[in-house]
């Protein structure tokens, strides 16, 4: 049986990240000739090429792309297994990235990856706070917390705990304007966008089952559900954000909670991974932690 050769994957693996043979020497620290003989040797076993070349650009080709994210895997998985064997011998240390969404991530993951820092001194984090969605195999990250309705992926994906959304203004805004008694009535009211979330529709279950499906319509649309609060409380209009961001505005009177009796769609955080199954100790460490403190928020909050 003829084995991988899985030098050549590896610094494949590299070039198409830094998408320069000498970076990707310097990041491997060889020679670029070492490099170059590797790519060359993995395009002869493969039988295509994965790399255009021209005196000033390297990219890559349909195949290169296509195998591109399969090298990542290979490399990732190696690395995985040296901390593995690393970790089980000594105490976790090493770099943790994680990406969380924005609001989220500075009133919870952020105090807890505070507690797990001081409980393991050799960790390191690297914590990415955007409401964007990211490409964690690309970019490197370990961990991933996501608010959302998950659609199948090659990604593994850990449910923690559910998240309500609800509609929400102003009682200003609803003392000039009426307040909506059924999501089609949304149709009359400036109604704020939300850049990041695929769909532009909102979906709504009535009591007695009745779905209705509604456009949103109106002046603003922002990245950040935070963003919108200035605009809720001005009065300028009504949006759908999930519960943390909204119930402390509610409870304090600076906004009403519409269309109560109409469910959403079922949104969680998920706690979202690589699809390898090879994780260093740090890692699995981690994971359990957050997966556990999330939990208990979910339950001191309902």
């Amino acid at each position: 049986m003829k084995l991988p050769d899985f030098e050549a994957w590896a610094v494949f693996a590299t070039v198409a990240e830094q998408r320069s043979f000498s970076a990707a020497a310097d990041a491997l620290g060889v020679s670029k000739a070492t490099v170059s003989k590797a790519i060359t040797r993995l395009e002869a076993s493969l039988g295509t090429s994965l790399f255009h070349r021209t005196s000033r650009r390297l990219t890559l080709t349909e195949s290169g792309h296509t195998l591109a994210e399969h090298a990542q895997r290979i490399l990732a998985e190696g690395h995985a297994a040296e901390e593995t064997a690393h970790d089980t011998a000594s105490a976790p240390a090493g770099m943790i990235r994680i990406a969380a969404p924005m609001t989220f991530g500075i009133a919870y993951v952020a105090p807890a990856i505070a507690d797990f820092m001081a409980a393991h001194p050799a960790v390191h984090i690297d914590l990415r706070l955007s409401d964007a969605k990211v490409d964690i195999v690309a970019e490197g990250i370990d961990i991933a917390l996501r608010i959302a309705d998950l659609p199948d992926s090659s990604l593994r994906a850990r449910r923690l705990a559910p998240v309500e959304t609800r509609v929400v203004a102003s009682p200003a805004y609803l003392e000039r304007h009426g307040r909506p008694r059924h999501p089609l009535d949304l149709g009359e009211h400036d109604i704020f966008a939300y850049a990041n979330v695929p769909s532009t529709t909102w979906t709504f279950r009535g009591p007695n089952g009745e779905e209705v499906a509604v456009r949103p319509n109106g002046r603003f649309t922002t990245d950040s559900g935070d963003a919108m609060l200035p605009l809720l409380h001005t009065g300028l209009g009504i949006a759908r954000l999930p519960d943390f961001i909204v119930d402390t505005e509610i409870a304090a009177g600076r906004l009403e909670a519409i269309l109560t009796d109409w469910a959403g769609p079922a949104t969680a955080l998920h706690l979202v991974t690589p699809p390898s199954a090879l994780r260093p100790v740090r890692v699995e460490l981690l994971i359990e932690f957050l997966a556990e403190r999330f939990r208990q928020l979910c339950a001191t909050r309902k």
